[in-house]
Protein backbone atom coordinates (compact mmCIF):
# COMPACT_ATOMS: atom_id res chain seq x y z
CA UNK A 1 0.00 0.00 0.00
CA UNK A 2 1.39 3.39 -0.98
CA UNK A 3 1.63 6.52 1.16
CA UNK A 4 -1.29 8.34 -0.51
CA UNK A 5 -3.40 5.19 -0.77
CA UNK A 6 -2.90 4.56 2.94
CA UNK A 7 -4.05 8.06 3.91
CA UNK A 8 -7.09 7.80 1.63
CA UNK A 9 -8.01 4.41 3.09
CA UNK A 10 -7.71 5.53 6.70
CA UNK A 11 -9.67 8.74 6.14
CA UNK A 12 -12.36 6.94 4.13
CA UNK A 13 -12.78 4.51 7.06
CA UNK A 14 -13.05 7.52 9.39
CA UNK A 15 -14.74 5.75 12.29
CA UNK A 16 -14.49 2.07 11.32
CA UNK A 17 -13.31 -0.05 14.22
CA UNK A 18 -13.91 -3.50 12.73
CA UNK A 19 -11.82 -5.37 10.21
CA UNK A 20 -8.07 -5.43 9.79
CA UNK A 21 -5.37 -2.99 8.64
CA UNK A 22 -2.01 -3.89 7.15
CA UNK A 23 1.22 -2.60 8.64
CA UNK A 24 1.81 -0.36 5.64
CA UNK A 25 -1.62 1.26 6.02
CA UNK A 26 -1.01 1.95 9.71
CA UNK A 27 2.59 3.17 9.53
CA UNK A 28 2.17 5.33 6.40
CA UNK A 29 -0.81 7.01 8.06
CA UNK A 30 1.13 7.53 11.30
CA UNK A 31 3.98 9.11 9.31
CA UNK A 32 1.53 11.48 7.60
CA UNK A 33 -0.10 12.30 10.95
CA UNK A 34 3.29 13.05 12.50
CA UNK A 35 4.32 15.27 9.59
CA UNK A 36 1.05 17.24 9.63
CA UNK A 37 1.15 17.69 13.39
CA UNK A 38 4.83 18.72 13.42
CA UNK A 39 4.45 21.20 10.54
CA UNK A 40 1.39 22.79 12.16
CA UNK A 41 3.11 22.99 15.54
CA UNK A 42 6.29 24.51 14.14
CA UNK A 43 4.40 26.98 11.94
CA UNK A 44 1.66 28.03 14.36
CA UNK A 45 2.79 27.38 17.94
CA UNK A 46 6.59 27.65 18.04
CA UNK A 47 6.83 31.33 17.02
CA UNK A 48 4.28 32.42 19.64
CA UNK A 49 5.92 30.17 22.21
CA UNK A 50 9.31 31.79 21.59
CA UNK A 51 7.76 35.24 21.94
CA UNK A 52 5.97 34.31 25.16
CA UNK A 53 9.09 32.66 26.58
CA UNK A 54 11.13 35.81 25.95
CA UNK A 55 8.45 37.99 27.59
CA UNK A 56 8.22 35.80 30.69
CA UNK A 57 12.02 35.65 30.98
CA UNK A 58 12.17 39.44 31.00
CA UNK A 59 9.41 39.49 33.62
CA UNK A 60 11.27 37.06 35.89
CA UNK A 61 14.59 38.83 35.47
CA UNK A 62 13.01 42.21 36.29
CA UNK A 63 12.01 40.81 39.69
CA UNK A 64 9.12 43.26 40.10
CA UNK A 65 6.40 41.30 41.93
CA UNK A 66 3.93 44.16 41.44
CA UNK A 67 4.20 44.06 37.65
CA UNK A 68 1.55 42.04 35.82
CA UNK A 69 2.57 38.73 34.28
CA UNK A 70 2.85 39.05 30.49
CA UNK A 71 -0.22 37.90 28.57
CA UNK A 72 -0.01 34.94 26.23
CA UNK A 73 0.21 36.25 22.65
CA UNK A 74 -2.86 35.80 20.48
CA UNK A 75 -0.82 33.94 17.88
CA UNK A 76 0.11 31.32 20.47
CA UNK A 77 -3.50 30.86 21.56
CA UNK A 78 -4.68 30.64 17.95
CA UNK A 79 -1.92 28.16 17.11
CA UNK A 80 -2.83 25.91 20.03
CA UNK A 81 -6.50 26.03 19.04
CA UNK A 82 -5.79 25.10 15.41
CA UNK A 83 -3.39 22.28 16.33
CA UNK A 84 -5.90 20.97 18.88
CA UNK A 85 -8.76 21.05 16.36
CA UNK A 86 -6.69 19.13 13.80
CA UNK A 87 -5.76 16.58 16.47
CA UNK A 88 -9.40 16.26 17.46
CA UNK A 89 -10.48 15.84 13.82
CA UNK A 90 -7.91 13.06 13.33
CA UNK A 91 -8.65 11.32 16.64
CA UNK A 92 -11.28 8.89 15.31
CA UNK A 93 -9.35 7.85 12.17
CA UNK A 94 -6.22 7.35 14.28
CA UNK A 95 -8.06 5.23 16.84
CA UNK A 96 -9.81 3.33 14.05
CA UNK A 97 -6.64 2.40 12.19
CA UNK A 98 -4.92 1.47 15.46
CA UNK A 99 -7.78 -0.85 16.45
CA UNK A 100 -7.84 -2.40 12.96
CA UNK A 101 -4.05 -2.88 13.13
CA UNK A 102 -4.40 -4.63 16.50
CA UNK A 103 -7.12 -6.81 14.96
CA UNK A 104 -4.70 -7.79 12.18
CA UNK A 105 -2.28 -9.10 14.84
CA UNK A 106 -5.09 -11.09 16.45
CA UNK A 107 -5.55 -8.77 19.44
CA UNK A 108 -8.68 -7.06 20.70
CA UNK A 109 -9.10 -3.37 19.98
CA UNK A 110 -9.27 -2.73 23.71
CA UNK A 111 -5.48 -3.04 23.77
CA UNK A 112 -5.50 0.55 22.46
CA UNK A 113 -6.21 1.57 26.06
CA UNK A 114 -2.55 0.86 26.76
CA UNK A 115 -2.03 4.47 25.64
CA UNK A 116 -3.30 5.41 29.09
CA UNK A 117 -0.25 3.83 30.71
CA UNK A 118 2.52 6.38 30.48
CA UNK A 119 5.61 5.37 28.47
CA UNK A 120 5.33 1.58 28.94
CA UNK A 121 1.92 1.43 27.26
CA UNK A 122 3.16 3.25 24.18
CA UNK A 123 6.17 0.94 23.85
CA UNK A 124 3.95 -2.14 24.09
CA UNK A 125 1.60 -0.74 21.44
CA UNK A 126 4.50 0.02 19.12
CA UNK A 127 5.63 -3.60 19.46
CA UNK A 128 2.07 -4.87 18.84
CA UNK A 129 1.50 -2.67 15.77
CA UNK A 130 4.92 -3.48 14.30
CA UNK A 131 4.33 -7.23 14.52
CA UNK A 132 3.33 -9.32 11.51
CA UNK A 133 -0.38 -9.76 10.99
CA UNK A 134 -2.06 -13.10 11.47
CA UNK A 135 -1.76 -14.99 8.15
CA UNK A 136 -5.11 -15.93 6.68
CA UNK A 137 -8.47 -15.00 8.13
CA UNK A 138 -8.85 -14.51 11.87
CA UNK A 139 -11.79 -13.66 14.15
CA UNK A 140 -11.69 -10.02 12.95
CA UNK A 141 -11.92 -10.69 9.23
CA UNK A 142 -10.03 -11.82 6.14
CA UNK A 143 -6.32 -11.21 5.71
CA UNK A 144 -5.91 -7.77 4.08
CA UNK A 145 -2.53 -8.83 2.64
CA UNK A 146 -4.10 -11.81 0.87
CA UNK A 147 -6.72 -9.56 -0.75
CA UNK A 148 -3.97 -7.53 -2.47
CA UNK A 149 -1.95 -10.51 -3.75
CA UNK A 150 -2.84 -12.09 -7.10
CA UNK A 151 -4.29 -15.59 -6.94
CA UNK A 152 -1.82 -18.44 -7.48
CA UNK A 153 -2.17 -20.09 -10.89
Amino acid sequence: MSFIESIKTVLSKYAVFNGRARRSEFWWYMLAYGIVYTVLYVALVAPGLAEYSAATSEYVLAGDAAAPMPAMPGSLTTGYIIVSLVGLALLLPTLGVTVRRLHDTGKSGFWVLLHLIVFVGQIILIVFTAANGTPGPNQYGPDPKAAEQPAAA
